[in-house]
């Protein structure tokens, strides 16, 4: 099987600022607001959806194939994705344009100002992957990126027959009712937390029990509160997903970027629905411990040892820490 993860590559500005912005704020003048924070850091990290996902697919062994469009400051993380194991081939640098750049800035109460530019991102609608030799043996991982790029994705996948999974994740908020109908049909699996799903069904006009019925295989995840897998017919049945436990929560962002990593490769490797749910729970836990949605590290041999740890022995994990064959 290969697993082709589409969506959003980014370059993260992570800054902060050591005092509260509410300190710097003048009610009676925010109609005119002119406000500058000088801050103690600024780091530039590496993210976007589809480079989160592919980092964690590749900690865990995979090789993912990334489409998605990036600009011509790629150069040092195309270099990084491929020394991790990445194939980084689909990824089409954009001339005189910049990567998709998030600009966080946070103060002492972890309150933020963030601004987003998309850059190249946009150009990610006129990718395809009608030319990559895809069959219904591999799957399709469709993450947040340019709303039309996601259309075009679904509706190819659909025409090869491939199958899909739908993440429309942060993108939720821009898309339309109809956008989201359309990139769940035909999909194999729907993901989304439940904040996601709320509003999916107030944009779609279902229910949420209509929406996590739509296709073969749902998955809400609820933060601390673990996930639910649904498989749908008449022998539907709910898998009540725990986390896993973690040293400490430094950074909850990417968490749920890894926690699709670790279920596509469960079921890539065809594990039972309870194993997959704890690998992805496992998955998200080594990346809420870092700083950063690509900082954190382990070998397929220490995270079969963690996950032994902490939900007991299976086979199916166990596998992960033996020595590849040549």
């Amino acid at each position: 099987m290969r697993i082709v993860v589409t969506g959003s590559l980014a370059y993260d500005y992570i800054m902060d600022f050591p005092g509260n912005f509410k300190d710097h704020v003048l009610p009676d003048k925010a109609h005119m607001l002119t406000v500058s924070f000088l801050v103690d850091s600024m780091r530039r990290m590496r993210g976007g959806v589809a480079g989160n996902i592919a980092y964690s697919l590749a900690l865990l062994g995979e090789r993912p194939l990334v489409v998605a469009s990036a600009g011509e400051d790629f150069g040092e993380y195309r270099e990084l994705m491929e020394c991790q194991g990445i194939d980084a081939s689909g990824i089409v640098e954009i001339e005189d344009e910049f990567t998709a750049s998030a600009f966080i800035n946070t103060d002492k109460a972890n309150n933020q100002i963030v601004a987003f530019y998309p850059g190249a991102m946009a150009q990610a609608k006129n990718l395809s992957l009608l030319e990559l030799g895809l069959s219904a043996e591999d799957l399709v991982v469709i993450s947040p990126t340019d709303p039309e790029a996601m259309s075009r994705y679904a509706n190819e996948c659909r025409q090869l027959g491939v199958p899909f999974l739908f993440d429309p994740g942060k993108q939720t908020p821009r898309l339309e009712g109809d956008d989201i109908l359309s990139g769940m049909t035909g999909a194999s699996m729907l993901i989304g937390n439940d904040y996601e799903f709320a509003m999916m069904a107030r944009k779609t006009g279902w229910t949420e029990e209509d929406l996590i019925s739509a296709t073969p295989l749902t998955v809400v995840t609820r933060g601390e509160q673990g996930s639910t897998i649904y498989t749908a017919g008449t022998d539907g049945e709910e898998v009540e997903i725990p986390i896993a436990p973690v040293t400490g929560v430094v950074d909850p962002t990417g968490a749920g970027d890894a926690y699709i990593a670790g279920l596509v490769f469960g079921l890539a490797r065809r594990f039972p629905l309870p194993i997959v749910g704890r690998v992805a729970a496992l998955t998200a836990a080594y990346a809420v411990e870092q700083r950063g949605c690509q900082e954190h590290h382990f070998t397929p041999a220490e995270f079969a040892e963690r996950y032994v740890s902490v939900f007991g022995p299976t086979p199916e994990v166990e596998s992960l820490a033996e020595p590849v064959k040549s």
